[in-house]
């Protein structure tokens, strides 16, 4: 006979959980998919992106103030921008960060097909946006080459634009993933870096807006 002594199994806590069994089958839970929402990587990932992208704003901004005052400098023989289409287009954007905002607090709520429905709302409130924009710059008397008013304007509202697209790109499949389930309410990473980056594009638009459209009409002492 052998001499070993028997040893207890370890306890519950040290095995892990055990698995549901129906029967002689094994069921497993599902298992869990999508990250945490701001305690995720990406939602971290997602505000490092954000603060940098403020900073090359920031640059452009000073970059056009720094001109517009500097002695003997400033816009000669350019009229100030027009408000027929900028003011409107931006009312249209600021509103499209309030539907995107009912977006996800849809989503924490428990109710991912209207969440869906708030985002797609909000993501062709932005397509729009850019559309306008498009008209806005036909109407142009100048181009990015004739003056350094026209290169800061174009590139500066040119970069707004290339950011705005990037949050359509993000929001669409945003909205798609709450339409399709994929999301829910307690792991909602997507949406949630996902709408934080459109009202970080909607409030440097209001920078934008008050640098390029309402700072001119102030300088020259006129109304718009």
């Amino acid at each position: 006979m052998s001499d070993a002594v028997p040893t207890d199994p370890p306890p519950r806590a040290a095995r892990g959980p055990e698995p549901a069994r129906a029967g002689d089958e094994i069921v497993f839970g599902p298992l869990p998919v999508g990250a945490l929402g701001r305690r995720s990587a990406g939602w971290w990932g997602a505000m490092t992106l954000i603060l940098t992208e403020a900073v090359l704003f920031g640059y452009l901004l000073f970059s056009y103030a720094f001109l517009a005052l500097h002695p003997g400098g400033g816009w000669d023989g350019v009229e100030p921008p027009s408000f027929r289409l900028s003011g409107p287009n931006t009312a249209l954007l600021l509103a499209s960060s309030g539907v995107v905002h009912l977006g996800g607090r849809a989503l924490r709520r428990g109710r991912p097909r209207r969440a869906a429905g708030w985002l797609a709302l909000g993501a062709a409130m932005g397509a729009a946006f850019l559309g306008v924009q498009g008209l806005e710059w036909a109407e142009k008397p100048f181009s990015l080459d004739t003056h350094a008013y026209g290169s800061l304007y174009f590139v500066i509202t040119g970069f707004h634009g290339a950011h705005v697209l990037a949050g359509l790109l993000m929001l669409i499949p945003a909205a798609l993933w709450c339409r399709l389930g994929r999301v829910d309410g307690r792991r909602d990473a997507p949406v949630a870096v996902a709408t934080a980056y459109w009202h970080f594009v909607d409030a440097v638009w209001v920078a934008v807006f008050a640098t390029l459209y309402v700072s001119p009409h102030l300088l020259a002492g006129g109304g718009p």
